[in-house]
């Protein structure tokens, strides 16, 4: 009896010497989180609009004297050069015009020439009475109404010429094409209706519009130096970022909307490539200035509650801190920490809600498994250096 209660007593003192811990309690494995560095570099700050694609020019041509359309000297949807012969009207009745009125000047000289001489002779013949002074006086007044009818001829043929000219039509500006409104062989108006639209579309314009708010500091940093604008597809876009087409900020509207609260800008844009085309919608990312030496996170690190934000911080011992933290914007996926972190230390992305002050954790690979070497036993130093070290950048801001 007296061995039994021995061996009892005994195996009562082998369970309490395998506890770790004052409590009797087997210690908490390592939670499995997922960790990246805090870094530090360059944050844009970024206004992310909607836009839309403008041509920097528009032109509807038409004509400017009626008849029939005797050829279309380009195909629909090409570009054109400034000067380049678009159509060609009937000129044969303009001609005749012109001729008829270089007839008229012709013969209206001949009478005010003849007229003039008529005026001079009659001013010396009233000298010496051999006629009136009133006879004088209408001759002279023959000579300068003949004078008047010629540069009224003048004036005419003058039109006349103007008028052919206008059966030839050329582009008035560089550009692309739309569709032909207007077929060979029809007859056109003068200024009735367009006969093809040309929109210039390099350089081309994008107008995008901001909240008041983000005025003065647009204004700031403009009279600086001409502002960044990129531009992205408005569709498929999944993050913030400079889209792939670049140009400056060249127009700030003069007064803010007062239905909208927003203030009307655009960006020009070389769009050699034509990877603009007016009417496209597109999202827009107006870069206003660049803070260095910031520090930030990923977003999905802080967690926010009622009594300010946190992170946690994992150490070389692979223990979580709970850090709090001061936060400013987001920048492609980053979040400004303004205090509470500092660059290189690791803070926990994945795995914060079963995270406690002082717990230790696993750190997973990034495809999802746990590292081996990341783990830590207690007192010791990390296996495999550890971790800790982390790029001076800020993963992916533009400047």
């Amino acid at each position: 009896m007296r061995h039994k209660s021995f061996f009892v007593a005994a195996a009562f003192v082998g369970v309490l010497a395998g506890c770790d811990s004052p409590s009797g309690r087997p210690p908490r494995p390592p939670v499995p989180v997922s960790v990246a560095p805090a870094t530090r570099g360059s944050a844009p700050y970024v206004i992310v609009a909607d836009g839309s694609v403008e041509p920097l020019q528009t032109v509807q041509v038409e004509s400017q004297v009626g008849g029939v359309l005797l050829s279309v000297d380009f195909a629909e949807g090409h570009e054109v050069t400034q000067g380049q012969i678009l159509f060609h009207i009937d000129p044969r009745p303009f001609q005749a015009a012109l001729r008829q009125a270089e007839a008229n000047l012709a013969r209206d000289e001949a009478q005010a020439v003849n007229s003039r001489k008529d005026a001079d002779r009659y001013a010396k013949l009233v000298k010496e009475d051999y006629v009136t002074q009133s006879q004088a006086d209408q001759a002279e007044a023959t000579a300068r109404a003949q004078a008047a009818v010629v540069k009224a001829d003048s004036a005419a043929v003058e039109t006349a010429r103007l008028n052919l000219s206008y059966t030839v039509i050329p582009a008035p500006i560089s550009g692309r094409t739309g569709a032909l409104l207007v077929r060979q062989g029809n007859l056109v108006k003068a200024n009735a209706s367009p006969l093809v639209v040309i929109n210039q579309i390099h350089p081309i314009l994008v107008r995008f519009p901001i909240q008041g708010r983000d005025l003065p500091l647009v204004q700031k940093y403009d009279a600086i130096a001409p502002l960044k604008v990129s531009v992205a597809p408005a569709e498929g876009e999944e993050q913030q970022g400079l889209g792939d087409e670049r140009g400056t900020l060249t127009f700030v509207d003069n007064a803010v909307d007062p239905t909208t609260g927003t203030v009307l800008l655009k960006g020009r844009f070389d769009n050699t490539d034509r990877g603009l085309w007016p009417g496209e919608y597109v999202t827009v990312h107006l870069q206003v200035y660049v803070q260095q030496n910031a520090v930030t996170v990923p977003a999905m690190a802080p967690v926010t509650q009622q009594g300010g934000s946190f992170v946690f911080v994992v150490d070389k011992d692979s223990t979580a801190h709970r850090q709090a933290v001061t936060l400013g914007r987001t920048v492609q996926g980053r979040v400004l920490v303004e205090s509470g972190v500092k660059a290189g230390e690791l803070v926990v992305t994945d795995g914060q809600a079963q995270l406690a002050e002082g717990a230790k954790v696993l750190i997973k690979e990034p495809g999802g498994g746990a590292a081996a070497d990341s783990l830590q036993e207690p007192g010791g130093q990390p296996a495999g250096g550890g971790a800790g070290h982390a790029a001076d950048s800020t993963g992916g801001g533009a400047t």
